[in-house]
């Protein structure tokens, strides 16, 4: 292998490296609920089945089980999806949140989601 080449095989590597360091990890809901504290304020990446939500104008909570656990999400900008849909939730493991009047303790402040079929 030439030089040429073994410069342009490490430039590729490097890229994905630092790609790869750039996404939050996807994590099980109950990795989450066990060590709240480790995950504060860090963003992950849970995938589950939404069991209860509630939401007005585009604005809301829902509950996200993935089997191991359950976790609320707010979801202040990307819509609430209906209940018994399989979603994908992108974003920041936050203390406690209120939303209409009522606390709810761990949750996901939400930052991207995509529905699953």
């Amino acid at each position: 292998m030439n030089k040429a080449h073994r410069v342009m095989l490490l430039l590729a590597l490097s890229a994905v490296v630092l790609l790869l360091a750039g996404c939050p990890q996807h994590r099980t809901i109950s990795e989450i609920n066990r060590d709240p504290s480790y995950f504060m304020n860090k963003e992950v990446v849970v995938t589950g089945t939404v069991r209860h939500s509630y939401g007005l104008l585009g604005q809301g909570v829902f509950e996200l089980d993935d089997g191991t656990g359950t976790i609320w999400v707010l979801s202040e900008n990307y819509g609430v999806p209906s209940d018994g849909t399989r979603v994908g939730v992108q974003g920041t493991v936050i203390p406690t949140f209120t939303f209409g009047g009522k606390s709810f303790a761990t949750g996901i402040r939400e930052t991207k989601h995509r529905s699953h079929s």
